[in-house]
């Protein structure tokens, strides 16, 4: 790279504002790199960012879902992550330090240094070098980073599927310890719903079923069935647990709640599992939703285990790059719609219902 070289980035300096800037692309050291972004997926989190439902320290280059080639990259951090210019990696969205009490435990996501303060896609453009995020043709990777490197005959755009269905395995197979035989029941038919669906399905879940709300999930639930599930059922017209029972002859061992903004959703997710299941939350509602019909008494009545899920791990995108490469689900045919820089916004919005048209289920930037 020339000393001189510019990287182009979408800033969110407010909500609803996303500014196209250029940056300087920062001279690499021993134990950093640099990506050029070939794609970057979208989910939930990017259009609450942009519409300020979830706050954060404006402004910064959003983007957490980065597949990339490795356009410069120092000697030690080469070795560290057994990856070279050339190569095409997906990069994590928490970093390590590799050394607090945490990182050590393998809960980097509490990592004592960065912790969530320091994601991938949320960093301050004003510290430097600024290039913290995948909306951007050009990714700065700190030290601290953590890369995975890509198999080869993967497209880079189906490969930035590593971060839901990442989550898809940690949250519906990992986490609550899926086993063969279970019955799992999905809430939320979007893009992690459907990779939970596909997990737990890959974990030897003898029956799945996934819910949606309304017209606006009718796309997805339809397509649920590619993706694992067994039955998928519309809960603006039939109550899920006797649809469940019906159908499974029983109630769910695992219920994955990954439903957002959803807060009546918490009791229907306590009111699926079987006694003595267990029941994750991934989905956030926001601090002051409560959660309508919900009964304290009914987790101890039914002695549920309950498991709040915050993000993904390593081992759970190097199995998700493995699922993605197998070809097993057809993830390559998602409704799918890739844009460059100058179209983001537009997706963005549409994605967050506030401009014309169907949100796709997979929503990818390629620079």
């Amino acid at each position: 790279m020339s000393r001189d070289a510019m990287a182009r980035a979408l800033v969110l300096e407010a909500p609803r504002r996303l500014v196209s800037r250029h940056l300087p692309l920062p001279a690499v050291g021993a134990d950093d790199a640099v990506v050029r972004v070939v794609a970057c997926g979208l989910c939930g989190t990017d259009h609450e960012e942009y519409t300020g439902e979830l706050s954060g320290g404006f402004a910064f280059i959003p983007g957490h879902e980065t597949v990339g080639t490795i356009e410069a990259i120092g000697p030690r951090a080469a070795q560290r992550w057994g990856v070279a210019v050339g190569d095409r990696v997906a990069v994590e969205v928490f970093q390590s330090c590799r050394e607090c009490a945490n990182c050590l435990a393998g809960q980097y996501r509490r990592c004592e240094r960065h912790g969530v303060a320091d994601m991938y896609g949320f960093i301050s453009v004003d510290r430097p070098p600024g290039l913290w995020g995948g909306y951007a043709d050009y990714q700065y990777l700190s030290p601290d980073s953590m890369v995975l490197p890509i198999p080869p005959d993967l497209d880079p755009v189906v490969a930035t599927l590593f971060n839901p269905l990442g989550a898809g395995i940690r949250w519906g197979a990992t986490l609550p310890g899926t086993k063969p035989g279970d019955v799992v029941a999905v809430l939320g038919p979007g893009i992690r719903g459907l990779c939970a669906a596909a997990a737990a399905k890959q974990a030897g879940a003898g029956f799945v079923m996934v819910t949606g709300l309304g017209p606006r999930d009718s796309e997805r639930l339809a397509l649920a069935a590619k993706f694992g599930a067994d039955l998928a059922v519309d809960v603006a017209v039939d109550d899920p647990t006797a649809a469940l029972t019906k159908a499974a002859g029983r109630l769910a061992d695992v219920v994955v709640d990954v439903t957002a903004r959803a807060p009546a959703a918490f009791a229907q997710a306590i009111a699926l599992a079987r006694p003595a299941g267990t029941v994750v939350i991934a989905g956030t509602r926001g601090f002051d939703s409560g959660a309508p019909g919900f009964s304290p008494d009914i987790l101890v009545l039914k002695e549920l285990r309950v498991l709040g899920a915050l993000g993904v791990d390593v081992a759970a995108y190097r199995a998700a790059l493995e699922l993605l490469a197998s070809g097993r689900y057809p993830f390559e045919s998602l409704p799918r719609r890739c844009v460059g820089l100058d179209d983001a916004e537009e997706l963005i919005a549409t994605m967050a219902g506030e401009r014309a048209g169907v949100p796709p289920v997979h929503g990818v930037i390629t620079p």
